[in-house]
């Protein structure tokens, strides 16, 4: 009976060495780690950078031709040569098509007889009202000849007037057998091809657009105009730039100018057609293409800019990893709409100068040791 209350006292006894070995165990370790460089993941890094950014507003636009021509034929005939290649630059008044002529050359050839005939009968006409006039001067003979004379004059000039425009005709004719480029640009395909008969009936034949300058086009909410005009004092348009992007994100080395605003805001929409003016000497621009557009909107900011390719999104949002200490540290991250080409702007979550690793994330973890080195020239170019 008496064993119980011995074991009891054991246990009281034994229990505060206990608590001394644990106390000084807890003391003797370290407060963290040191992650062992050995075994820390090799990542490549890019420094968080801080520069100025334009204030921009982003619209989506398409890229409109200055000109645009459709060719069509407006004689009818067989076509008997295509003198141009499809998808090359036309000058202005370059040769196209050229339609059997041999019809129209005989027509002019037909028109400029009945010319020559109805001069003469004319010069005849003239020379019997004035026999007709001198006779009657003479009283030898009546004025009824003589007004007959004179309206036979007269039916000759008209004869005249009209074979000479039907001179006119034929000859304008036989010129549209030689379909020239109104103006100047690049041309499509041809939709006829050599031995086909064509004529006005016969629809577009190919189609011309110029190409420097070229439009860009794109609709702006009424929204969008009061942010613009709140942006600051509202600017001169022909000295706001303009910037686009293509749909691989590159960003257009030319800089446009707004030229035109539509006068009237479309009622199903709510927005207005903005037009601006871009260069485009190397042709990269085409007629139709989609296209993304920034507008200046104010001065200049300093914004942290990091690479595209640092960011990674799940349903929490947006985030990237830095390098703390040595090891892996997530960051969420509010990036800016738009960007600096492959670069994205950073509106919350860096303050500027952190190691953001863009080599490697696939096996980065948080905390995870990190072993950070420059990444290479074409990080985030890709």
């Amino acid at each position: 009976m008496r064993k119980g209350p011995i074991q009891l006292r054991n246990v009281r006894r034994l229990r505060y060495p206990c608590c001394a070995i644990l106390l000084v165990a807890a003391l003797a370790l370290p407060a963290r780690a040191e992650p062992d460089p050995a075994t820390a993941l090799p990542v490549g890094t890019v420094a968080a950078r801080r520069e100025a950014v334009d204030q921009a507003l982003d619209f989506v636009g398409r890229v409109e031709a200055v000109s645009r021509v459709d060719i069509r034929a407006r004689v009818t005939g067989y076509l008997e040569a295509v003198l141009f290649k499809e998808g090359d630059p036309i000058k202005e008044g370059a040769p196209l098509y050229r339609i059997e002529p041999d019809l129209f050359e005989a027509a002019v050839k037909q028109t400029e007889g009945a010319l020559e005939r109805s001069r003469a009968a004319q010069a005849l006409a003239a020379i019997q009202l004035q026999r007709a006039q001198e006779l009657l001067d003479r009283n030898s003979g009546t004025v009824v000849a003589r007004d007959q004379a004179r309206a036979a004059l007269d039916q000759a000039k008209g004869a005249v007037t009209g074979d000479e425009a039907s001179l006119q005709t034929a000859r304008i004719n036989l010129a549209y057998t030689q379909i020239l480029a109104p103006i100047a640009g690049r041309i499509g395909r041809t939709s006829l091809t050599k031995g086909n008969v064509v004529g006005p009936d016969s629809g577009i034949l190919t189609t011309i657009v110029s190409q420097d300058p070229i439009y860009v086009t794109f609709p702006v909410s009424q929204r969008e105009f009061l942010r613009y005009e709140q942006a600051g004092e509202r600017p001169d348009r022909s000295k706001v730039a303009v910037r686009i992007r293509f749909s691989d994100g590159s960003t257009y080395g030319q800089v446009g100018r707004l030229n035109f605003v539509n006068i009237s805001v479309d009622r199903a929409t709510d927005t207005v057609v903005v037009r601006a003016t871009m260069p485009n000497p190397a042709g990269a621009l085409r007629d139709g293409q989609l296209v993304q557009v920034a507008i200046q909107a104010g001065a200049p900011e300093q914004k942290v800019v990091v690479p595209q390719a640092a960011l990674i999104a799940d349903q929490g949002g947006v985030y990237v990893f830095v390098v703390e200490d040595g090891r892996a540290a997530m960051r969420r991250i509010r990036p800016a709409a738009g960007g600096t080409g492959q670069d994205v702007v950073v509106e919350e979550g860096l303050s500027g100068g952190e190691l953001v690793v863009v080599e490697g994330l696939q096996r980065v973890r948080p905390g995870m040791p990190v072993r950070a080195a420059p990444a290479g020239p074409a990080a985030g170019r890709t």
